[in-house]
């Protein structure tokens, strides 16, 4: 007598099971490999070298294929980004974001702001935060906006303990210490990468030395505001002697320091820096970037190295406005979009020490900004009133932070209402991600 199994011969169970497993194996084989697919746009990856069209393909936050043409079939989820650009999410090397303490005019306070209402609308991902907390108030910062933030946020360490604070708090010598700077960069290294040194109004070198000191102590660069000008501190030596390669001059076009010499040509000093493996970057601000100044550095060959807004609460509302405004400019002043989408994505993250980000090697964290680039007739602002026109402008139609969707003004990876059901978005739904993302246990 044969065995049976559930009123089945062992024969006929044995047949039932491999066609069950047939069945699940082929339903297997056609389930989506991709969560996403960005199809036919215009993909500009400094650190890979491409600009050119190509697909990029997102599975489980992380860039797993980017090819001249993919197999929509592949993807759970497809969006048509022909004539549009696809760059790795952008970097702000340079803004303000702790705010929330409620102190008037200060930095750790309400000159900042918090960063996810201004970051993602402009295809920025991560955002650098140019010392507004030291050690003595940094876990605060810490704890209530980079730890809530849907943004990236990295900071620097100022140098000052009390932090970006105005007044005599950024002028007391006795609160800048290398020691215990450098001992909460070394806790914190998550997030912090460099020190900060900012506002200084004396002549002495004093807050640059130290902040060496504790940037040497931690292994991490320094980033340089170099507060009121003085004969006796002059730019050149700053950059030809006090600061590391590696060590990052901001404001660079702000020719308030004598970036631009007496006759209108740029400072050799500015050069010779370059030349030692200091770096430069835009760090816009409210009073800190001037047509005349960049327009004569670019013509004499001398772009920054990364472009970054000084985010806060005036530059904003001023000519800065954002980063993708801030990049136009540099469009607007003859710099290629390779070279702007660089300054934006790569370079920055090089100068954190950063490298996972700001690319889309297969494997890399999938930020992507996928920009649209406007012709017409448009006019930008500097920090001091004066007006450039450009011919053409860049605005950001999509972001994805770690391979989800943040900015979607125009529904492009929305389906029509007409499609959904009528009842579509009622209270308490939590379909609304699943328009867009498969589900997961």
């Amino acid at each position: 007598m044969k065995r049976r199994v559930d009123g089945l011969s062992r024969r006929e169970f044995l047949a039932g099971s491999a066609a069950f497993t047939l069945a699940c194996s082929a339903r297997s084989a056609e389930e989506p490999q991709f969560d996403l697919l960005l199809r036919g746009g215009h993909l500009i990856d400094p650190r890979n070298g491409l600009s050119a069209v190509r697909d990029v393909a997102v599975h489980e936050g992380k860039v797993a294929a980017v090819e001249e043409v993919i197999d929509p079939g592949r993807a759970f989820k497809i969006i048509e980004c022909g004539g549009l650009f696809v760059t790795p999410g952008l970097i702000d090397l340079h803004v303000h974001v702790f705010a929330g303490t409620n102190e008037v005019g200060s930095y750790a306070g309400d000159n900042s702001l918090y960063p996810d209402g201004h970051t993602f609308r402009s295809g920025v991902t991560t955002v650098l935060d140019a010392g507004c907390a030291g050690w003595r108030n940094f876990e605060t910062f810490r704890e209530t906006v980079i730890s809530r933030s849907r943004t990236r946020v990295l900071a620097l360490a100022n140098i000052v303990g009390h932090g970006m604070r105005g007044g005599d708090i950024e002028q007391d010598l006795e609160d800048m210490k290398a020691d215990p700077t450098a001992a909460l960069a070394r806790e914190h290294a998550d997030v912090i990468v460099g020190v900060k040194t900012a506002h200084y109004a004396a002549p002495d070198w004093y807050p640059v030395e130290e902040s060496v000191r504790a940037g040497d102590a931690a292994g991490i660069p320094v980033m340089v505001d170099f507060g009121a000008d003085h004969p006796e501190r002059p730019l050149e030596t700053l950059l030809g002697e006090k600061l590391r390669p590696g060590d990052i001059y901001t404001h660079c076009f702000a020719g308030n320091r004598r970036e631009l010499l007496e006759d209108g040509t740029p400072n050799p000093g500015l050069f010779a820096g370059r030349e030692r493996g200091v770096v430069f970057d835009v760090g816009h601000g409210a009073g800190s970037f001037k047509w005349s100044v960049a327009a004569r550095c670019l013509e004499a060959g001398f772009p920054a190295d990364s472009i970054s807004t000084d985010l806060h609460f005036a530059s904003m509302n001023a000519g800065m406005e954002s980063q993708i405004t801030t990049m136009n400019k540099f469009l607007a002043l003859g710099e290629s979009l390779d070279d702007v989408i660089r300054q934006s994505t790569w370079n920055p993250a090089r100068q954190m020490n950063r490298e996972e980000l700001g690319h889309l090697s297969v494997g890399a964290i999938a930020d992507v900004a996928v920009l649209r680039k406007e012709s017409g007739a448009f006019g930008f602002v500097d920090s001091f009133g004066a007006r450039h026109d450009g011919t053409e402008k860049l605005a950001c139609e999509m972001t994805f932070k770690d391979g989800r969707l943040v900015w979607d003004p125009s529904g492009r990876t929305r389906r029509d209402w007409r499609e959904l059901p009528f009842d579509y978005g009622r209270q308490g739904d939590s379909r609304w991600d699943g328009i867009l993302y498969r589900q997961r246990s």
